[in-house]
């Protein structure tokens, strides 16, 4: 009996040792990732994503639904952690400019009830290097239940974000935001793969150079809106070249700068529509416009800021402006902030 109890003793020894010099290998790219999550203010947070989060594996087979995407990051990134999107509506500003030096900036602001926000920088093998921003209370994070810095179960969720950015700028100097529209009518077609709200985003910024190539990749899917958010994307590139995306009348909807600048914001605009939500999205369009006109479009960093600001929304006495970011598509660099508190902004620079 002591036998069989000291082998039974040496077998779950050995088994918990083996468990414990596997964890570090089989879990390499999450503890890597997770250790370089770092908590710049309470709700403000940057990660370096390490390893494969499986882009090219996904659009294979895409996703119809928020429960299909759901599943499939809770088996490729999330070891079996289950997950559950929430996407809700949101109002917000971008626009595309240049400064002193003929320089392309890339300016936006996200609107919103709350976000703690993430900004994840991501090296793929099979695809372009990026910088992006993922709203975290899109994957369940909220004011009683935020990460912190470093390795904890509470962070796991993080390692979603490669599959979920609002906007970004990949190596090439193409940017991509989001922004929510009234209404949508993309088209469908039974032989092309399904993406969502952010994963279209997550394509582009992989595998596109130049606005020509983005239009192009995301007419080669179909797409869905997650939580039945409608919205449409503002594109640039290092050219200066923009355009806007858009879903409308069955198909996709290409809206192109006819200006030295582009502007979007919360309303339908291919065709001359203009059909808003009703709210004050025409009026920070045309505050950003009179600004770059009366600077000739030509605007600095603070510039950018001080407009991004100032056209914030305030809702019933509530101040919605969540972040704030500028994308310099020539030099690769940015500036990003929380609310209107620039004054603690960062500087960051994609390698």
């Amino acid at each position: 009996m002591k036998k069989i109890i000291f082998y039974i003793f040496s077998v779950i020894i050995a088994v918990f040792a083996l468990a414990l010099t596997a964890f570090p290998i089989v879990f390499h790219d999450e503890i890597n990732s997770l250790n370089s999550l770092v908590q710049k203010q309470p709700g403000v947070y940057t990660m370096k994503y390490d390893g494969d989060y499986g882009l090219d594996a996904f659009l294979m087979t895409g996703a119809k639904s928020d429960v299909e995407l759901e599943s499939f990051v809770t088996k490729k990134l999330l070891k079996g952690l289950p997950l559950k999107l929430n996407m809700t509506e949101a109002g917000c500003t971008a626009f595309v400019s240049r400064n002193e030096k003929g320089e392309i900036l890339f300016a936006r602001n996200f609107d919103f009830e709350y976000a703690p926000f993430l900004q994840v920088f991501t090296k793929p093998k099979s695809g372009y290097a990026s910088v992006s921003t993922v709203n975290l209370s899109f994957i369940g994070y909220d004011k009683t239940n935020l990460p912190t810095s470093g390795i904890s179960a509470n962070n796991f969720l993080t390692l979603a974000s490669p599959f979920l950015p609002f906007d970004g700028m990949n190596e090439k100097g193409l940017c991509i935001a989001l922004l929510s529209v009234p209404k949508s009518e993309p088209p469908f077609d039974s032989d092309k793969v399904t993406l969502n709200t952010t994963t279209a985003i997550r394509l582009v910024l992989d595998k596109a150079a130049t606005v020509e190539q983005a239009v192009s990749l995301l007419s080669d899917f179909n797409i869905y809106f997650s939580g039945g958010i409608n919205c449409h994307y503002l594109i640039s590139d290092a050219s200066g070249k923009s355009v806007i995306v858009e879903y409308f009348d069955g198909e996709l909807q290409i809206v192109k700068c006819d200006k030295d600048y582009q502007i979007a914001s919360n309303f339908i605009a291919c065709n001359g529509l203009n059909i808003g939500e009703g709210f004050t999205e025409f009026e920070r369009y045309n505050a950003v416009e009179n600004f770059l006109k009366e600077k000739n479009n030509v605007v600095s960093v603070k510039d950018c800021e001080n407009l991004l600001n100032a056209i914030g929304i305030v809702e019933d006495g509530t101040d919605k402006l969540q972040w704030s970011v500028v994308y310099n598509s020539t030099r690769l660099n940015g500036k990003i902030w929380t609310h209107r508190n620039s004054e603690y902004a960062w500087n960051f620079t994609l390698d």
